[in-house]
């Protein structure tokens, strides 16, 4: 190391020490213009309080100058973790599994906080939903192939809707999962032909709860874990599944049940009190029943298909409300959840309205 002049040194030479330096100092203030202090890494000649008595102040040689550079030791308490998996998130998201990352929802605090977790999605979403409504109907009318581009969507949003209502997200491979199930069936569907519709449909169901199920048991997680992953995963894909209900139902009763559910959901977000908002959707529902059944064929029959749409719709709806308060749940199960619910009845009441 070459010897360099520090900064602030050459005010004071060696040879230019004082001479009574040797002896101690007599006044204190003198103490405090001649000591040099030492402060973390860097060379301070300014005048400070000393650390230490003056008795016990001592020049430290030049040939320990270089000490001044060397590196400190780190405090504990800022020093760098040791290496390792990072802590889980302050949300309390868990370990990852195939369904996503459970969480405590919104609705479980809600409840110990002594608050309602019911919050209904609004008119905003209800609107949405009874768009979605009109596609499916007038889709239904055009043929089968038309009927299967808004189906895809309502299924997509389905399985996205219901991890996200669980409190479990994000959970893309679940979410994907749930929604090739729901092709497969639509695809399973179009080639068997509705007369072999439940066959289609429960057949693939079948095939994606045992899939759900290997891919659980290959997950890492904790067993509590895998078993809230695995219902999460099988639910949203029974949903998305089922939804095929539409496809495999005649096309006059898709459009009736879907126009119904639409009018009924409208009706359902009116600010009204919780009971009469149902009678009114119920009896909305109903007339839409047979307005759209006047036109299709089914006449008053349409009544009772529309009424019983709109019953697994509201169902579906008050399951979506289950969320304090979260938009992005409203605005995909709170959209779809009525319409996915209601496809089974379509189907059963289609047969049974038709026969």
């Amino acid at each position: 190391m070459t010897n360099q002049p520090y900064e602030g040194y050459d005010q004071y030479p060696q040879q230019g020490w004082p001479a009574h330096a040797e002896q101690g100092y007599e006044d204190p203030q003198a103490a405090q213009q001649y000591t040099q202090q030492w402060q973390g890494q860097t060379w301070d000649t300014q005048v400070h309080t000393p650390l230490q008595a003056p008795a016990d102040t001592a020049y430290l040689p030049p040939q320990q100058y270089a000490a001044a550079y060397a590196p400190a030791p780190q405090d504990p308490a800022f020093a760098s973790p040791p290496p390792g998996p990072e802590p889980a998130p302050s949300s309390g998201y868990g370990p990852a599994t195939v369904a996503g990352n459970a969480r405590v929802t919104d609705a479980q605090r809600a409840r110990l906080e002594g608050r309602s977790p019911v919050i209904e999605p609004g008119i905003q979403p209800a609107a949405l939903t009874a768009l979605l409504g009109l596609l499916l109907a007038g889709a239904a009318a055009v043929g089968s192939y038309a009927l299967l581009v808004p189906l895809v969507v309502l299924q997509a949003v389905t399985a996205a809707g219901w991890f996200r209502l669980n409190g479990m997200w994000p959970a893309r491979q679940g979410i994907a999962l749930a929604f090739l199930g729901a092709l497969a069936s639509d695809a399973a569907l179009l080639t068997a032909g509705r007369s072999n519709a439940p066959a289609a449909i429960l057949g693939t169901l079948g095939v994606w709860v045992l899939l759900s199920l290997v891919l659980q048991l290959r997950s890492h997680a904790d067993p509590d874990e895998r078993m809230y992953g695995l219902m999460a995963t099988v639910a949203s894909a029974a949903l998305a599944i089922l939804a095929t209900g539409h496809l495999a139902a005649a096309p006059d009763a898709v459009s009736v049940g879907a126009a119904a559910v639409a009018v009924a959901i409208l009706a359902r977000a009116l600010p009204l009190p919780t009971p009469a908002s149902v009678v009114v959707s119920l009896l909305a529902a109903a007339g839409a029943g047979i307005a759209v059944g006047g036109m299709t064929g089914l006449g008053a029959k349409g009544a009772l298909l529309g009424a019983g749409a709109a019953v697994c719709a509201l169902i579906g709806h008050r399951v979506a409300s289950y969320d304090y308060p979260s938009r992005f749940v409203h605005f995909t199960a709170g959209v779809a959840l009525p319409l996915a619910a209601a496809a089974p009845a379509v189907y059963l009441l289609g047969r049974v309205v038709s026969a």
